[in-house]
């Protein structure tokens, strides 16, 4: 399973829990500052982002770290909950984001040093549903009635993913089909459920830009394409059926990967898709580029697999020790910071 994006029966397991009361003494971790700690960066980390030359990586109970000597030595910043968070994104040196449990949004303007929240589970319901009683069209009910049900249900729905293009424009998405877009860097949130072709409302798992593309996949073999001049998310037809966890750019192409090794690989923005023999079962929960035609694949396992020509190819990667990767993020040609359940590590590539 992928920690990074709460895939499977466990994350199934967990949305379908039926709700408890406070226990006395209960402080919301949404009110909760992280706790500083000394083993913040070796517990578990989800996401990794550059902000310029520093990494960032987010992680359980609100943990957010960062290097600035290319991961010799971490740093813990100052972040508002202690909900986990899951993903992270720097389109700038300094202006990021990171999305976690309890449907919380956080932004950084100092390079991942100190963190506000912006949004968060117990006002994103409400949110959709003022924003959907004020459309128009035969299927505003409909939408309203969705909103509904998340408002409902409080800050029980995590976001999964967060990609923003620049400082102002960003995506976030989540469980069921859980997807809001910002043209503000986050003062303001649109919600998007009504903008894509996902019906069954499946899980959201990735969003990412790619060869001046947007995608997003999720589970049951879905794989979305912003359609940009119609605002809406088509849906696109894959060989696979199972989930895909994430997307990655690579040079002229785009890679969506996910369950039991599945990878695949298309050059003409989603239309047609190749299989790529990734000689792995286990899940792939992380990918990055590096360089111009380097991709790297990272598996639940701990397995990473390397291509140089722009994704086509994999080879394993001979490593001294494997543990379980959430993200990786390349430093350099020479070096990927790895992210799992077991903190941060740096791995050469040469």
């Amino acid at each position: 399973m992928n920690a990074h994006r709460l895939g499977g029966a466990l994350f199934a397991l967990a949305l379908t829990l039926p709700a408890t009361a406070p226990a006395a003494g209960f402080q919301d971790v949404l009110d909760t500052p992280a706790m500083t700690s000394e083993l913040a960066a070796r517990g578990l980390i989800n996401g990794l982002a550059l902000a310029g030359q520093r990494v960032v990586g987010v992680g359980q109970r609100g943990h957010v770290v960062y290097s600035d000597d290319a991961g010799k030595s971490w740093r813990q910043a100052k972040v508002p909950v202690s909900s986990d968070l899951v993903a992270v994104s720097f389109p700038t040196a300094r202006a990021g984001w990171a999305v976690g449990h309890d449907g919380v949004v956080l932004a950084s303007n100092d390079a991942g040093a100190s963190w506000t929240k912006q949004l968060d589970g117990r006002a994103v319901g409400t949110m959709m549903v003022e924003y959907y009683k004020a459309q128009s069209g035969d299927e505003a009910a409909k939408w309203v009635s969705e909103a509904e049900r998340f408002a409902a249900q409080g800050a029980e729905n995590p976001f999964l993913d967060v990609w923003f293009a620049d400082e102002h424009n960003g995506f976030v998405v989540g469980a069921f089909n859980l997807i809001l877009r910002t043209t503000d860097g986050g003062k303001h949130w649109e919600p998007w459920l009504d903008r894509t072709e996902n019906p069954q409302a499946l899980h959201l798992y990735a969003i990412r830009g790619a060869e001046g593309e947007v995608f997003a996949t999720g589970e049951q073999g879905l794989v979305l394409r912003l359609d940009a001049a119609a605002g809406v998310f088509r849906a696109l037809q894959t060989p696979y059926q199972g989930t895909y966890f994430g997307v990655a750019p690579a040079k002229g192409a785009v890679i969506v990967f996910g369950l039991r090794g599945n990878a695949f690989r298309s050059t003409d923005s989603g239309r047609t898709w190749h299989k790529i023999d990734t000689g792995v079962q286990e899940g792939l929960t992380a990918a990055a580029t590096v360089g111009d035609q380097g991709v790297i694949l990272a598996s639940q396992a701990g397995r990473l697999l390397v291509s140089t020509d722009g994704g086509e190819h994999f080879s394993p990667l001979k490593l001294e020790r494997a543990a379980p990767a959430s993200a990786v993020q390349p430093l350099g040609t020479d070096a990927v910071v790895v992210a799992g359940a077991r903190g941060v590590r740096v791995q050469t590539l040469r």
